[in-house]
């Protein structure tokens, strides 16, 4: 195989792996806002400052870092907020 076959192959496989996500994804029409969402991660005796916010699979992904200097990992339901483990 030339290396444009095989170019080739790796990009098939980059857009295989890849078709499980939606980049358009959004939060369900009875879900909690951001902002709440947000607020109640402020709301966490640890919490320092966030990373990032993100809607994916069903989830809202949250990782932010504590007083200690960590960074920590949640996933959040949408509509209720609470931790999915």
């Amino acid at each position: 195989m030339n290396k444009f076959g095989a170019l080739g192959v790796v990009c098939l496989l980059a857009v295989a792996l890849n078709t499980g996500c939606d980049a358009d994804e959004k939060p369900p029409a009875n879900a909690k806002p951001l902002s709440d969402i947000a607020r109640t991660v402020e709301q966490r005796a640890d919490f320092q400052a966030f990373e990032s916010i993100e809607f994916e699979r069903g989830v809202y992904k949250v990782e932010y870092y504590a007083k200690d200097g960590t960074e920590k990992k949640l996933h959040l339901d949408p509509v209720s907020g609470a931790e999915k483990k």
